[in-house]
């Protein structure tokens, strides 16, 4: 494993440098994940009451297969260990892009750093205490009386990971749209003016997330229109200034007073 040096803005790296440090860092984020994957997978008993903690009482995962019982183990300390690890690969991948942006914009990208994966974790823990006992609670109790419902343990701990890391996800909405303004991609205006299509595209997203009931599918979009209230006033604050329209047109008004001289 390569030694990571300090680079600097000015700095100018040849291919073969920057690939070197790309391998590298990803070597410490594989490295890191292992570690955390064998202590999870070691205390695997105490995730896996984490794990079946939004599930009814005396509600049991059944497995139907000879390995399912280690795989679905396996799944769910390897979901645990990526969400462990999500501050280290944040830090890994800003620490690799940050050179390229100026002094100012490393000011600005610095607090964003500390900013995303406590949105991640936040993501990951409206998932687990508010998506998923709502969900579950639904699904399971659909039409109950007709089906004799055994819970899978491979589908039921996907579908646990699946949600609460999507949540995670999707709590990054105000960074992404803060640089996509950054890069002058969107505007505070144009947010603004397109509220209603944000409505319809964040409940098409909400739909398409592992939930696929109607009270998870609320439940999801309520955080979603919030944080992304919050990304308007977030363009607001930190994006580029917007031009405005007084001084476009301040060179047009002068005119008349020019000829008239």
């Amino acid at each position: 494993m390569g030694k990571i040096k300090p680079i600097a803005h000015e700095d100018e790296l040849s291919l073969v440098e920057h690939l070197d440090e790309l391998r590298t860092r990803l070597l410490i984020i594989i490295a890191a994940f292992v570690a955390v994957l064998a202590v999870c997978f070691w205390q695997n008993d105490k995730i896996l009451e984490i794990v079946n903690g939004p599930l009814p009482e005396g509600t049991q995962p059944a497995t139907f297969a000879v390995s399912e019982a280690f795989m679905s183990t396996l799944t769910v300390t390897a979901y645990a260990a990526l969400i462990i690890t999500s501050p280290l690969i944040v830090y890994q991948l800003y620490a690799f892009v940050v050179p390229a942006f100026s002094e100012d914009e490393q000011r600005i990208a610095r607090p964003l750093m500390l900013l995303t994966p406590l949105l991640f974790i936040g993501g990951c823990v409206f998932g687990y205490y508010i998506v998923l006992p709502a969900a579950v609670n639904f699904l399971l109790n659909f039409n109950a009386d007709q089906f004799n419902i055994l819970l899978r343990a491979s589908d039921y701990y996907s579908f646990f990971g699946m949600t609460v890391l999507a949540m995670g996800a999707l709590f990054e909405m105000p960074l992404a749209i803060l640089i996509a303004a950054r890069m002058g991609v969107v505007t505070s205006q144009q947010l603004r003016s397109n509220r209603r299509y944000a409505v319809l595209i964040i409940a098409i997203v909400a739909m398409l997330l592992p939930g696929v009931d109607p009270v998870s599918m609320l439940i999801e979009m309520v955080p979603l229109l919030l944080l992304f209230e919050l990304s308007i006033w977030l363009t607001v604050w930190f994006a580029k200034p917007e031009p405005h329209e007084d001084a476009v047109t301040a060179p047009k008004t002068a005119e008349p007073d020019a000829a008239m001289r």
